[in-house]
């Protein structure tokens, strides 16, 4: 593994890990972690592609986040890594990370041949965190981060609460989660400053491959379907008995989804 640097619009430095050789893959990665959450599935990649994984800026260092911590922000930063790229890229992005990728195809069409999104929790017909995002950022602004994952993990990815008890009763998860919390937080109140509406996208007209879960929260599925409705060139992939996190699940699966997206579009 390898590591490239490259330098956002508002000066800030941004590196990106680099696995492989073949045609490009730019991987942004979901929320909740780091780049290094996607290993699974870059591991199944490496032999045919080139797997560029941005370290989004929130998570590469939380000590750093601001309040004001945008989608424009993470669009620019994915951008400026691809300007790096020889051409043609596939755009990969997972959850927070595929919304991020949406944001960047819009402000640079030009630089992806297709994008490989993995259900981006877009605010379709309302917001993604709303009221239970206030709850998450007193709790954590109160000095209780775990609480304030708790809030999103049930509350705002819906996620069921026996399933989170179990998560957190865990020590390691616990352990896993609380160091993201800040980042968690900041880059949902960002996805909700978007604003209800996702009408923008259908002038965009790359080639996009959406992903969802047979078993992830309805919401994610609905949101998912909304967006497929407005993208003029978009098809949907079920994952059978997989959820919102088949990166950790199911990494092959998610693998030959990708390996599939990109015979369409990254033609030599």
């Amino acid at each position: 593994m390898t590591e490239i640097l490259a330098q956002s619009d508002c000066g800030h430095a941004i590196s990106a890990f680099v696995d492989g050789s073949g045609p490009t893959l730019l991987v942004v990665h979901p929320g909740g972690g780091d780049a290094t959450t996607w290993g699974g599935v870059v591991r199944h990649l490496v032999d045919d592609f080139r797997v560029v994984r941005i370290r989004r800026r929130i998570y590469a260092s939380p000590a750093g986040i601001a309040l004001s911590h945008s989608m424009a922000a993470e669009a620019a930063d994915v951008t400026a890594v691809a300007d790096l790229l020889e051409p043609p890229v596939l755009l990969v992005g997972h959850s927070s990370g595929a919304v991020a990728a949406l944001e960047a195809a819009l402000l640079r069409p030009s630089a992806f041949a297709g994008l490989w999104l993995y259900e981006p929790p877009l605010p379709t017909r309302e917001l993604i965190a709303g009221a239970a995002g206030v709850r998450a950022r007193a709790a954590l602004d109160g000095g209780d981060p775990m609480e304030a994952m708790r809030i999103h993990m049930r509350d705002i990815v819906r996620v069921p609460g026996g399933l989170v008890d179990a998560m957190f009763a865990d020590p390691q998860m616990r352990a896993a989660l609380s160091p993201c919390a800040a980042a968690q937080i900041a880059e949902d109140e960002a996805i909700d400053a978007l604003g209800v509406g996702i009408d923008r996208f259908a002038t965009l007209g790359t080639p996009t491959t959406l992903i969802e879960g047979e078993l992830s929260p309805a919401h994610l599925r609905e949101r998912l379907a909304d967006l497929a409705a407005v993208l003029p060139d978009a098809r949907v992939v079920t994952l059978a008995g997989q959820g919102h996190a088949a990166h950790i699940t199911a990494p092959g699966a998610l693998a030959d989804s990708i390996r599939d997206a990109a015979a369409r579009v990254l033609r030599p």
